[in-house]
């Protein structure tokens, strides 16, 4: 199950991505002709919060969508909507987990920067936007945007001091995060929080797929395009701290709870690290493919 946020003349609402990326499923509007409620939250962490009694909901739908023949006048094609961010405004800043590829460590500085322990920064949830919106160039503030493609995990239940072994049983789910960044900004207040979180440096999406579809997510191929160019290419098998110890460390003395948003790090081959450098410019396109996942588009700003 591939979940969404659309926007539609309708009103916003929570849905199914068809296995083609084509069209959605709105669930309330399926509900509705089902039961005669509209019984579904109406927001993507509403629906996270629920839990297993959500996924079970669904399926039910699911099966008396399908069952006689019923789902091709449900679908609402995507060229009549558009895809939000899959959850638009998180409750709290997105965690980041920093330098947990090997490489990207190096390619930042030296083989002495390989982090020993989890290292974390936040994002703050005005950054977030969806596919295909445009991330401001921020010319005004940076002269060094650059990307950086990364799996992000999603929290689907309440939990601290989570051991390593029962992790998994915390996700809902996964999707893809382009952690845009200043980098003249980062270097200049010694820190990650502002260089990580002008307006729409945080593109999420296209869409949550559940746990259920992805056996391991630390053996994903990952890979970032910019104007069609392969710039990072990797697979989460290189993690140095794998998903499992990610959200062990982050829970050992602070609760996570339904929607909270983990990005994994980043694989090497971001702008920095070229030589020259190669930040992004007005009118770029950057893509980001998740193996099992999809694929995450948004372009540069053009200046008017």
């Amino acid at each position: 199950m591939r979940f969404v946020t659309v926007k539609h003349e309708a009103g916003p609402f929570v849905g199914l991505m068809d296995a083609d990326g084509n069209k959605v499923l709105p669930l309330n509007r399926v509900e509705e002709a089902r039961t005669g409620q509209k019984s579904f939250p109406s927001s993507m962490l509403e629906c996270i919060t629920l839990g297993d009694n959500f996924i079970e909901q669904v399926n039910g739908l699911l099966d008396w969508v399908y069952r006689d023949g019923k789902a091709d006048s449900f679908y609402i094609p995507l060229d009549e909507a558009d895809l939000l961010a899959p959850i638009p405004r998180p409750d709290k800043n997105i965690f980041c987990v920093g330098k947990n590829y090997a490489e990207h460590a190096i390619e930042m500085g030296s083989a002495a920067d390989i982090p020993e322990h989890v290292m974390v920064f936040t994002k703050a949830p005005t950054s977030v936007i969806g596919p295909n919106e445009i991330i401001l160039n921020h010319q005004n503030v940076t002269g060094q945007l650059d990307y950086e493609g990364e799996l992000a995990v999603i929290i689907g239940q309440k939990g601290r001091a989570i051991s390593k072994e029962e992790a998994l049983d915390y996700v809902f789910g996964y999707t893809i995060l382009n952690d845009v960044t200043a980098r003249d900004l980062q270097a200049q207040h010694k820190q990650f929080f502002i260089g990580k979180s002008l307006d729409t440096t945080c593109p999420i999406g296209p869409w949550i797929v559940h746990k259920s579809m992805i056996d391991n997510p630390n053996q994903l191929a990952i890979e970032t395009r910019v104007n069609g160019e392969v710039r990072q290419s990797s697979n989460t098998e290189n993690f140095i701290f794998p998903i499992e110890e990610v959200i062990s460390v982050l829970s050992a003395g602070m609760t996570l709870e339904p929607g909270d948003i983990i990005a994994t790090g980043t694989p090497a081959g971001v702008g920095k690290g070229f030589k020259p450098p190669k930040f992004l410019k007005p009118g770029d396109q950057i893509e980001i493919t998740i193996e099992k996942i999809g694929t995450l588009k948004n372009t540069i700003e053009v200046n008017n």
